[in-house]
């Protein structure tokens, strides 16, 4: 157990339920069903197969002899040949016709395909769950005004919950993404050694209108729409590269939100959920470490980088097909899918828990205030009878002023103070905390929240309803 490498995307981030759908068995399930897929079709375009034959096929198509299998490859050294070996000792009355005009990659890449087609299924419930917390957090501080940052320097105000949406947004564009890859999705089908079909033209005696229907019927038989029309003797490993941008983006999304809750974690305005008994530090037994904001953004990483392996395999293969996409195929796709499970678990597990401290919120946002509200204290000003440009002039000096305050001295924010005292304003400290309303200053942040939610977001979450009601565990 313990004298071996064995994979962190295993034993401490990817659920349960994504490593099995990038398992052995998954794999070996999947090859039967394109196995009697294939037969039943080629039996109801008139090759000599019986329903007997098929029906043996099916009562043996979960029992998977892997010691046969296992031994097989040890004496033929190719896996899909071992399989049609093993199946073909459950089923002595099929065994001449299983895998009847293929070549292996009918079974790998078609399985390849499915995998990928199941897997997204997976990544979309846990987003659109992530997506489903988000949206009721932005909802629920929509209106909580708190200071907005550019260049992390402060800036006018928003509220909490208009930055949640600037979340929400990435999300619902990966979203979008994972829909149109989703429902275009294509399987290879049945097309032989260079994608010509020649093996079937062989089998149907030249039947092109017969040979033409293998695709379609396999594909709807495995719950597709349709095959790639056209194809070397591999499906084209762009589609690859598709699959792993899109999670690509995901993980993008992730890192933007971790990053920003790390950054206000740091502030003490907002924290991911800490458990009872959680040790932030082995030094220091005060810290409160975001520990899964981190994880998020160093899975994230990883994701972002592999998707250049799929990229690269598309770009260099040769003609209609070369072998060395295989190696890269087995960990680059599986391993982005695994990252991305348990980036999505970690945010929907922080999401879920997080921690907003208002009045630290407030406290920070009203010593800045005074320098935001300048412009409406200036404008005050010029109605009461002062001169624009002077009072501009004279605003600028005295906001340096309360800024050197501040940074060099350790005073509290005392611009209101010093404007109060210079008579050319002619407003008084009462007339001047009258401007000290951060609602005044948020402009439609919780309008643009509402209407975000409600045009943009909730279709999502009505659509699939089905899909929510998830919780995320972490291993760690």
């Amino acid at each position: 157990m313990y004298d071996k490498y064995v994979s962190p995307l295993s034993e401490r981030y990817a659920s349960k339920e994504m490593q099995y759908i990038f398992s052995p068995d998954m794999k070996f399930r999947t090859w039967r069903k394109l196995w009697i897929a294939l037969a039943e079709t080629e039996k109801e375009l008139g090759l000599d197969i019986t329903e007997e034959q098929i029906a043996e096929m099916k009562e043996h198509q979960d029992e998977i002899n892997y010691d046969v299998a296992k031994e097989r490859e040890k004496l033929v050294r190719h896996d899909v040949m071992s399989h049609v070996h093993a199946y073909g000792v459950q089923c002595p009355k099929a065994k001449g016709i299983i895998h009847l005009g293929a070549t292996s990659c009918y079974v790998g890449d078609n399985t390849d395909i499915i995998i990928m087609k199941e897997a997204l299924q997976l990544v979309k419930k846990k987003l659109v769950n992530v997506i489903n917390e988000l949206a009721k957090f932005a909802d629920k501080y929509k209106a909580q005004p708190t200071l907005a940052f550019t260049h992390f320097q402060p800036a006018q105000p928003t509220t909490v919950g208009k930055r949640a949406s600037l979340w929400l947004m990435e999300l619902k564009l990966d979203y979008d993404d994972l829909c149109y890859v989703l429902n275009n999705m294509m399987l290879l089908g049945c097309k032989g050694t260079t994608g010509t079909q020649a093996s079937f033209m062989e089998l149907f005696e030249g039947n092109q209108e017969k040979v033409k229907k293998v695709d379609t019927m396999i594909a709807e038989k495995m719950g597709f729409h349709k095959c790639f029309p056209v194809s070397g003797q591999t499906y084209s490993r762009k589609m690859d590269t598709r699959v792993a941008n899109l999670l690509a983006g995901i993980a993008q999304s992730a890192h933007k939100f971790s990053n920003d809750i790390r950054l206000l974690q740091h502030l003490k305005e907002i924290e991911e959920p800490f458990e009872k008994n959680q040790i932030g530090s082995s030094a220091m037994a005060y810290k409160r470490n975001p520990m899964r904001s981190e994880r998020i953004a160093s899975l994230a990483r990883y994701v972002m980088i592999d998707a250049l392996n799929p990229a690269i395999t598309a770009a260099t293969q040769w003609f209609e097909r070369t072998l060395d996409d295989s190696a890269n195929k087995r960990l680059s796709i599986p391993e982005a899918f695994l990252a991305i499970d348990g980036i999505l678990d970690l945010y929907l597990n922080v999401v879920d828990g997080l921690v907003v401290y208002d009045k630290v919120i407030t406290k920070r946002l009203m010593s800045e205030l005074p320098f935001m509200a300048t412009e409406n204290i200036m404008m005050d000003a010029v109605k009461a009878g002062g001169d624009r440009q002077e009072l501009h002039e004279k605003i600028r000096e005295l906001s340096m002023e309360a800024g050197k305050n501040v940074k060099q001295n350790g005073m509290e924010n005392n611009l209101l103070e010093l404007i109060a005292e210079d008579e050319s304003f002619g407003l008084s400290f009462a007339d001047l905390e009258k401007t000290m309303n951060p609602e005044n200053y948020i402009g439609r942040s919780k309008e643009q929240v509402e209407e975000f939610l409600s045009e943009e977001i909730r279709p999502i979450l009505e659509e699939n309803k089905d899909l929510l009601g998830m919780t995320a565990e972490i291993s760690v």
